[in-house]
């Protein structure tokens, strides 16, 4: 069931910081997520940063995720969903970073990507010039077979894009259990923003909200996966951190600049 702007945002004691003080400009909600995290270390991420952030770690080891799912109702505030531009899949690789000290905020922790694969030209072309995510048209085959779970393919299609491709089939083996706040599970997967920037640019910050996650255990069976190579980074040889979602709810709020602090 989806739900209404009202019951979302009505729900925060969850959050780590307050909603933003602005309206919200864009709804959409995401599907049968599969988070495959892998650990890797931050200085190898920290080469891939810009300089305006840091590396969020976990027992001083950074993380890599590769995140496939569908989304549905993507559409701004107060206006219609477009035929076509509403539902699409998309895979994303992240990892988890904060502003260096000195910056406005840097004590909230984010999501940096290092790319978003989308099957959807309209919004890959919004979200690299509005946000400046490094978004890419691909092309998806992704089916529901029940029990025996996603089966899900992306090939990277972008012009001049290295290649990019993630075959796997995967899905939920246990109940939903919200992840206790100062677990791991929800270090990986309870975050509010996003940061982004382009080349000479300023550090932007765009914030996000949502009920807690309905995490369940999960399966996954990686047939291919170059995304992260594509990347630059390399994946250890060892089993993801895996973690499956059937439904999240999310407003978006516009980015801003993240300011230098002050008194720096």
């Amino acid at each position: 069931m989806t739900l209404s702007s009202d019951d979302i945002l009505a729900r925060t004691a969850h959050r780590p910081w307050p909603l933003p003080s602005g309206p919200w400009i864009m709804g959409q909600s995401w599907h049968d997520v599969l988070f495959a995290h892998w650990p890797v270390p931050a200085a190898a991420l920290a080469g891939l940063l810009p300089d305006t952030l840091e590396v969020d770690t976990w027992n001083d080891s950074g993380w890599i995720g590769v995140v496939p799912f569908h989304m549905t109702g993507v559409k701004l505030r107060g206006l219609p969903t477009l035929p076509g531009t509403s539902a699409f899949p998309e895979i994303n690789v992240r990892t988890y970073v904060r502003p260096r000290p000195g910056r406005a905020g840097h004590d909230r922790p984010g999501v940096w990507f290092f790319s978003l694969d989308a099957q959807q030209p309209l919004a890959v072309r919004t979200a690299r010039t509005w946000f400046g995510l490094p978004y890419y048209d691909a092309l998806f085959n992704r089916r529901d077979d029940g029990d025996d779970g996603i089966a899900y393919a992306s090939r990277r299609t972008h012009r001049d894009a290295p290649a990019a491709d993630f075959r796997a089939r995967y899905g939920p083996t246990g109940d939903v259990l919200l992840a206790a706040p100062d677990s791991f599970d929800a270090w990986l997967t309870e975050r509010y923003c996003l940061y982004a920037q382009k080349p000479k640019g300023p550090l932007k910050i765009g914030e996000i909200h949502h009920e807690p996650w309905p995490l369940q255990p999960a399966f996954a069976q990686i047939e291919l996966n170059t995304m992260t190579q594509a990347a630059g980074i390399e994946l250890p040889h060892v089993k993801p951190v895996l973690h499956f979602a059937r439904q999240v709810d999310v407003r978006v709020w516009a980015p801003r600049v993240v300011q230098r602090s002050v008194n720096r």
